[in-house]
């Protein structure tokens, strides 16, 4: 596998100094992204199902052992604030449970039945799509919850840093970056850690503007939780509708603090409950709406 191959180019990591090991670890990443853009036909490919999935009730699914399963969680909690999406509409699923996030548990990557069971716990459908997560390609809990995912008749997608991997020839849509042997030989945590990463921010970020989270680079659906967020999404109502920041304040307000809401509100001059219906009407796609 190439992610347990020894790197020839760090034969020597304990001789180097500081700044060679740095020198050294940045020259590699940078061969990272041009590892995933010959995976971008694969990736997009996955965007569009996903997309379609989610657009008839279905949710997205991340499961994975280790680095994988904790990125999977990391971009599915991050999708909460920057879309406004649900908790439970993007999941990510670590083997061992939550207390796997902050401590490795020994022996969980190693339970096919613990995939499926995982599966199981968060009621997972036909709708839904499963995205299994796996450096090596071969995680025995990640294929079993593929096989078990395909069972129901979800979606399956599988994303391995390896070519040829079990995960990616069972899944119906098989993600494969082949970013090289690592600098410190079978540390996954380091280019195939950041390779997963750039698919996962793919995957929902696409997926997300295609559900119309998105109004041209603007997250039009960001949940205010604090100063800083309150803030974006004030010059955000304001860039969109041309709103000054007290019509900008006044609309956010009564619009509960959703501003695609607010937006609606001010660019058609109604209310927000008639701005709400507006948007369900149009598939919560504020472009329909306003142009």
């Amino acid at each position: 596998m190439l992610t347990e191959q020894q790197n020839p180019r760090t034969v020597n990591l304990d001789q180097m100094t500081p700044l060679q090991i740095v020198q050294t670890m940045n020259e590699e990443d940078a061969s990272v992204a041009r590892a995933v853009a010959q995976a971008l036909p694969q990736i997009a490919a996955a965007v569009e199902a996903i997309t379609a999935r989610m657009r008839r009730g279905g949710r997205l699914l991340y499961i994975g052992a280790g680095t994988s399963g904790r990125l999977g969680v990391l971009d599915a909690v991050e999708c909460v604030p920057t879309f406004g999406v649900p908790p439970e509409l993007v999941v990510g699923i670590i083997a061992g449970g939550d207390r796997a996030f902050m401590r490795a548990v020994e022996g969980a990557e190693d339970d096919a039945d613990g995939g499926r069971r995982d599966l199981a716990a968060h009621n997972a459908g036909a709708l839904d799509s499963v995205v299994g997560i796996a450096a090596s390609g071969s995680t025995p809990y990640v294929l079993g919850a593929l096989e078990y995912a395909k069972a129901l008749g979800a979606l399956t997608v599988g994303v391995a840093c390896n070519t040829e991997a079990p995960i990616t020839l069972r899944a119906e849509i098989g993600i494969e970056v082949a970013a090289g042997p690592e600098v410190l030989t079978g540390s996954t945590r380091l280019k195939a850690g950041t390779a997963q990463k750039m698919v996962l921010n793919m995957l929902s970020t696409a997926v997300m503007v295609g559900l119309g989270k998105v109004y041209g680079n603007l997250m039009v659906d960001v949940q205010i939780t604090n100063a800083k967020l309150a803030a974006r999404a004030r010059r955000i109502v304001m860039q969109i509708s041309g709103a000054d920041a007290t019509a900008a304040d006044a609309a956010l307000k009564e619009a509960g603090g959703h501003a695609k809401t607010a937006i609606v509100m001010i660019a058609r001059s109604v209310d927000a409950q008639e701005a709400r219906a507006l948007l369900v009407a149009h598939n919560d796609r504020l472009r329909e709406i306003i142009g």
